[in-house]
Order: C-alpha cells, then sequence, then structure tokens
C-alpha cells in the first residue's frame, strides 16, 4: 500500500487567486470612499445653502420696514463695496446696504460660483395689528451654485438650486 505525504502550506496558485480576491474587494472598497466623499461634499454644500438662506431671512426680519431694499441678485459682483454698520450707527437704508454686501460674502466664500435672487412681493401690511405691522407678503430666495455630479466619470458642473419661499 502506498501512503502519500500531507500537504503542507498553500500551493502558489491559491495564494495568488486569494490576493487577487482580495485586491477586487480593495478596488470596491476605494470606490465607494470617493463617492461617500462626494455625497458629503454635496450635503455640506446644501447644508451651507440653507444656512445662508436663513441668515438673510433673519436680517430682513430685522429690518422689515425696508424690507424691499433687500430684492435683487447677490453674486460676486455684489459682494464688494464700503457699506460698514458694525462701527457706527446707520440708517435702515444704509442697514439693508451692508447687509447686502455682508450676505453678498458669505455667498462668495462659502458656495462655489453662487448667484442668489431675493424677490418679496409689495402687499400692504396686515390690518389690525398695532405697533410695527408684520410684512403682509411672500419673499422667495432662490440660490444658485455649481458642483460635480456624482459620476464616475469625474463629473462635470452642474448647477443646484435652493428655493425658499418664506414670510419674513
Amino acid at each position: 500500500m502506498r501512503i502519500f505525504p500531507r500537504q503542507r502550506g498553500f500551493t502558489l496558485l491559491e495564494v495568488l487567486i486569494s490576493i487577487l480576491v482580495f485586491s477586487i474587494g480593495l478596488l470596491g472598497v476605494a470606490g465607494l470612499m470617493v463617492l461617500s466623499v462626494r455625497t458629503n461634499h454635496s450635503a455640506f454644500l446644501r447644508t451651507q445653502a440653507s444656512f445662508l438662506g436663513e441668515s438673510m431671512a433673519d436680517r430682513m426680519r430685522t429690518n422689515l420696514g425696508w424690507i424691499d431694499q433687500y430684492n435683487g441678485t447677490y453674486n460676486a459682483s455684489t459682494a464688494t463695496g464700503t457699506a460698514d454698520c458694525r462701527t457706527a450707527s446707520c440708517t435702515p437704508t444704509q442697514l439693508a446696504a451692508y447687509d447686502r454686501l455682508m450676505w453678498s460674502q458669505q455667498l462668495v466664500e462659502h458656495l462655489p460660483a453662487p448667484t442668489a435672487v431675493i424677490n418679496c412681493d409689495n402687499l400692504p401690511p396686515n390690518p389690525g395689528y398695532a405697533g410695527s405691522q408684520p410684512y403682509g407678503g411672500l419673499c422667495r430666495m432662490t440660490i444658485t451654485w455649481t458642483e460635480a455630479d456624482l459620476s464616475r466619470t469625474g463629473g462635470t458642473p452642474a448647477t443646484q438650486t435652493f428655493a425658499w419661499v418664506f414670510q419674513p
């Protein structure tokens, strides 16, 4: 009777196949990591747009009588100016100009290639209120920016939009 020796260790072929399977798994994990970073950045930009929108709505609420001063387009060209209400008292019109300047600068700092449009309709205040009357109309705010899409081909810039209708 013939006795076969016991096998000890792996063959070279088994080792190569296991390295191949492990490498394919690592490539899949790397692809998921890249997609995860892209989606996290997209979510970050959407959150920034939301915070910026709420910031401008708060600025408008503090200067309610001059809310029509906030209508217009905001982009990099409106982010320069000399308005400053931090060190000296300002009239409501000057405060609106300062708010527009500061918000334009924040847009440019926090979003890639941003443009924002604010349009408030000019309705009279609600009747029946004493003292400072609330604004009777609605404001529409649209913030757009560009960001790479989530395709695997490197992503071409796509326009993203945050739109909001609110009553200050």
